[in-house]
């Protein structure tokens, strides 16, 4: 990856914004509540009778995200791409290519168009404007900084502005459980409350619509529980089998690498699943080291998702792997040596 650092500023992007009549909003591929938090609050604060701001996603989406979307339209690029006469494109929760790759070659003939907006530490030359901020709790953080600079009235209620804001900030933060949850994440979040988020509805809607075949899923994942480094690292497994006879798909796997980290000893947690052949995904999650506290330096998992081509946070990252789950077990095992 190139360097990914912020060559702009937000006056400055708010000044392409105003130019514009016409932009393209686009996130990452499968995207995630900061993804599409981050993706909704643009265009319900740019769409307006003088500009159009049209949201382009590459799916899928999961139902319960889709039903926050409300009112306002969502395009999907696999119906059909986006025709060339847009003034900007703004690429929101990611910098890199291997998360844009079905709309990339369509970016890369527009790339002085496009801005970055993005939280995360590492990224690629997507667009000829980055606006990078990785201490940012979440993309949407930054982007009620945007709006500020635009003078753009954040609105509250049911398919809002501050309810797509609050969308990305809670779910990036685990609900201001991470360690990313800072006292700017909490300012702004007490904030969008106050201006009409109802916090409990997004709970039950984003966090408590599991099948009950997850719990299936979740008894053969814990099953294959091992403990590695002195009961430090956990890994679990969920092949292709345990898909079928649950009766599960991807969707239901939300969460499912936190399990192992309600015990005091884990300090990293770490998921390998497998729906189709050859292809096996990897989540990484861990601990962030309390201060003061004796124990063992935390492990940066983005580095360790790096060894596999992936990415993500400090304390939360994946990658693919081109092979069947127990080679990927082996080779993930020989890199925690």
């Amino acid at each position: 990856m190139n360097q990914y650092t912020t060559n702009t500023s937000i006056t400055q992007i708010a000044s392409r914004i105003n130019a514009a009549k016409r932009i393209l909003l686009t996130t990452h591929s499968k995207p995630d509540g900061d993804a599409l938090g981050s993706v909704l609050a643009l265009s319900r604060a740019l769409n307006n009778p003088n500009r159009q701001a049209d949201i382009w996603l590459m799916g899928p989406l999961e139902p319960n995200l889709k039903q926050t979307a409300a009112e306002t339209p969502l395009m999907f690029i696999e119906q059909k791409m986006p025709d060339d006469d847009y003034d900007l494109v703004i690429v929101s929760d990611t910098g890199a290519w291997s998360q844009l790759d079905p709309l990339e070659k369509w970016l890369r003939n527009h790339y002085q168009k496009i801005i970055v907006i993005d939280h995360h530490a590492r990224g690629d030359d997507v667009g000829e404007l980055k606006l990078i901020d990785s201490k940012a709790a979440s993309t949407t953080q930054i982007i009620a900084e945007l709006l500020d600079e635009l003078d753009c009235p954040i609105t509250g209620g049911d398919g809002s502005i501050a309810e797509a804001l609050f969308i990305g900030l809670a779910t990036d933060t685990g609900w201001f459980r991470f360690s990313s949850a800072q006292a700017e994440a909490f300012y702004l979040g007490a904030k969008l409350l106050e201006i009409g988020v109802d916090k409990t509805k997004l709970f039950q809607l984003l966090e408590e619509t599991l099948r009950p075949q997850r719990l299936a899923l979740e008894a053969r994942a814990l099953s294959s529980l091992e403990f590695l480094k002195d009961g430090s690292i956990t890994l679990m497994m969920v092949g292709i089998k345990d898909f079928k006879e649950t009766n599960c798909t991807g969707e239901d796997l939300a969460n499912l690498v936190n399990a192992p980290m309600v015990v005091g000893s884990v300090r990293v947690s770490i998921l390998l699943t497998q729906a189709q052949p050859k292809l096996t995904k990897i989540s990484f999650r861990s601990k962030p080291l309390i201060k003061g506290s004796n124990d063992p330096p935390a492990i940066n998992v983005n580095d360790l998702a790096q060894q596999f081509g992936g990415g993500g946070h400090i304390n939360a990252a994946g990658a693919r792997m081109e092979c069947d789950i127990d080679e990927a077990r082996k080779t993930v095992i020989a890199a925690l040596q």
